[in-house]
């Protein structure tokens, strides 16, 4: 069996102790390889630029500066880099505007370390990941009228995959995807794909 490709990882967070606990975790799964550290911005951005990282580990608050606009910055900057998100904030509002930005998952800091290595292999896949200690927070009425594999397609909308890709993720054809897309416009009163995207982003289901 060959050997899983090595993946680079950044850590930002601007706490030492976080930064030490994650390295330690991570340490131990022989493929990923901590390429440094940063305890704010303006570290993390030279980082990028003197490491070849392949996926950063955000924490949401900086000390002044938000992860979330870090996050939306370096999406844009470097859009080959995937980024973790990590919060002790488990609100679904914190969720989806870091979902928004770009980041790629989701995890609360005192998950269990198999959280954060499952992010970090699911992200590195191409996929999307969500805490397991994450609550459904959302007040809209989504989870009450759409099927569990609606909820699916909408949260996979959220991430900006095409319908194509969503059908690879889920195991469907493309026209099964599309007949959803269909169904979630017409039980949820919505008109257009934009509008579509809007409240997938707003309301991603956990």
């Amino acid at each position: 069996m060959t050997d899983k490709k090595t993946i680079n990882l950044l850590l930002v967070d601007d706490h030492p102790l976080v930064r030490d606990g994650l390295r330690a975790r991570l340490e131990t799964i022989s493929h990923f390889h901590i390429v440094g550290e940063a305890g704010n911005a303006a570290d993390a951005r030279k980082m990028v630029t003197l490491h070849a990282t392949d996926l950063i580990l955000m924490d949401i608050n900086l000390g002044g500066t938000n992860g979330i606009n870090l996050t939306a910055k370096f999406t844009q900057d470097y859009p080959q880099i995937a980024i973790i998100m990590l919060s002790m904030h488990d609100k679904a509002e914190y969720v989806s505007q870091a979902i928004q930005a770009g980041a790629r998952a989701y995890v609360l800091k005192d998950a269990p370390a198999e959280d954060i290595i499952n992010a970090i292999e699911t992200v590195r896949a191409g996929g999307v990941y969500f805490s397991s200690g994450l609550k459904q927070n959302n007040t809209n009425n989504a989870t009450q009228i759409l099927t569990q594999r609606e909820q699916c397609v909408l949260n996979s909308i959220a991430t900006g995959k095409s319908n194509k890709h969503i059908a690879l993720d889920l195991g469907l054809s493309v026209r099964t995807v599309e007949t959803h897309r269909l169904n979630i416009k017409r039980k949820l009163n919505i008109e257009g794909q934009a509008d579509l995207i809007r409240y997938a982003l707003r309301n991603i289901i956990i």
